[in-house]
C-alpha cells in the first residue's frame, strides 16, 4: 500500500503570527515538503492545479519535473489535474515529458476542481463540467494508447493523422486515478475505463464516501477488470499530530478556525467527528485511518493533506517526520496483514506494468 501527502499550494496568513508567505516562498516550501516526504519513507507526493489566489501550483509538470531531478523512489502525481480545462492534447504531451524524466515515477488524478471562474478563463463553460471531462479523457486515453488518432468530438477541432509526443514512456501510460468528492459521473468513468477511483475523503462524512467507493467497485466489476475487492481505490485525509491530542488540538485550532476553506464554520471537534480530519496523537491517526477500511475495503493509496492553512515549513516538516517515524510504519503493517489474497497492494504503476510486459 502506497501513503503519501498532497497539497493544494494555498498561500494563506499565518494566524497565530500574522505573516503571509510570498509565492516564491510557498512554492520553493512545496519543494522542500516534497523532498522531506521522500527522505521519511513516504511513498507519494501529489499537488494540486489551481489558476487562481491563493493558490501557486498552476504548473504542476513543472513543480513535478524540478522535484524529480531532486528526487529517486517518490512517485510523483497530481491531487487535481484539470481535465475539464486544459486541452487533452496538452495533457498528453505534458505528463508523457514528465514521465520520461522522472523515469516512469509519474502518475495523474483527473479532476474538475474547486473554481467555478476557471472555467471561462480557459474559454469552457462549468454547466458543461460533467461532459468535458468524458469527453476530454476518453480523447486522452486514446492519445495515449494509439499513435496515430483521428476524433472529433464537441468541445475542441476534430484532429485528423495526429501523433502526440512524446510518446509514454516504453509504451506504458502513466496511471490515471478519476478524484472525486461528490459526483457518481466520475465514479462510472473511471470503473469504464478500469482507472483508479480517489475519493477526496476530506468534506463529508463517512457514508457519502462509502457510497461512492462501493458505486465504483460494482461497476469496475461489471465492465469485466476484475472483482469488486480488486478495483483500485485512494482516499484523502486531513491529519495533524503531535505526541499527545491536547497538544495537537491547542495547536491546530487557530489555523483550523482561519482557514480559507472550512474556517469560521463547524467547530474542530464537530469537523473532526464528520469528516475524516484526525487532530491527535500518532496513535489516533493510526486508529481513525485504519477504521476507514471498515466503510471503503482494502485499498490502494492514503494521501494526506499536512501543509494547508497557514501552517509553517517548519511545523509541517515536523509532521512528515512523525508520519514517517511512528505512523506510516505502523500503518503498512497493520494494512497488509489485514489484506485478504489477490486484493492489489498497489496501483498498476509503469515499473509493475512494464515487467509485467516482459514477462
Amino acid at each position: 500500500m502506497q501513503f503519501g501527502i498532497f497539497t493544494v499550494g494555498d498561500v494563506t496568513t499565518d494566524p497565530t503570527t500574522g505573516r503571509t508567505p510570498t509565492e516564491h516562498e510557498r512554492i520553493k516550501n512545496t519543494v522542500a515538503i516534497a523532498l522531506k516526504a521522500e527522505e521519511v519513507g513516504l511513498d507519494v507526493f501529489a499537488t494540486g492545479e489551481h489558476h487562481n489566489p491563493p493558490f501557486v501550483p498552476s504548473s504542476p509538470t513543472t513543480l513535478l519535473g524540478h522535484i524529480a531531478a531532486r528526487t529517486e523512489n517518490l512517485i510523483l502525481s497530481t491531487s487535481t489535474t484539470l481535465i475539464t480545462t486544459n486541452d487533452p492534447v496538452k495533457i498528453a504531451e505534458d505528463y508523457a515529458t514528465l514521465q520520461h524524466l522522472a523515469d516512469g515515477r509519474v502518475d495523474l488524478m483527473m479532476g474538475r476542481g474547486n473554481t467555478g471562474p476557471v472555467y471561462p478563463w480557459f474559454g469552457q463553460d462549468i454547466r458543461q463540467g460533467i461532459p468535458l471531462a468524458i469527453e476530454n479523457y476518453a480523447l486522452l486515453h486514446k492519445l495515449w494508447r494509439e499513435d496515430v488518432v483521428d476524433w472529433e468530438g464537441k468541445f475542441r477541432t476534430a484532429l485528423q493523422g495526429f501523433t502526440s509526443t512524446p510518446r509514454p514512456l516504453d509504451g506504458v501510460p502513466p496511471f490515471v486515478w478519476h478524484g472525486s468528492i461528490r459526483s457518481p459521473e466520475i465514479a462510472e468513468q473511471a470503473a469504464y475505463y478500469g482507472d483508479g477511483f480517489f475519493a477526496n475523503h476530506i468534506f463529508w462524512p463517512k457514508q457519502h464516501t462509502e457510497k461512492m467507493v462501493r458505486l465504483y467497485r460494482q461497476r469496475y466489476a461489471h465492465y469485466g477488470h476484475g472483482t469488486p475487492e480488486q478495483a483500485i481505490v485512494g482516499l484523502g485525509g486531513q491529519v495533524f499530530l503531535r505526541k499527545n491530542s491536547q497538544d495537537a488540538v491547542r495547536e491546530f485550532r487557530p489555523y483550523f478556525d482561519n482557514a480559507p476553506v472550512y474556517g469560521h464554520g463547524p467547530s474542530l471537534e464537530e469537523f473532526s467527528r464528520e469528516t475524516p480530519l484526525t487532530v491527535g496523537s500518532p496513535q489516533e491517526v493510526i486508529e481513525r485511518t485504519l477504521s476507514f477500511r471498515d466503510y471503503v475495503g482494502d485499498y490502494q493509496r492514503q494521501l494526506f493533506l499536512v501543509d494547508h492553512a497557514g501552517l509553517p515549513l517548519k511545523t509541517v516538516l515536523e509532521q512528515l517526520d512523525i508520519l514517517g517515524e511512528e505512523v506510516v510504519p505502523v500503518l503498512r503493517k497493520e494494512f497488509a496483514n489485514l489484506r485478504p489474497a489477490g486484493v492489489p497492494e498497489t496501483a498498476p504503476l509503469h515499473p509493475a506494468v512494464l515487467a509485467s510486459q516482459e514477462v
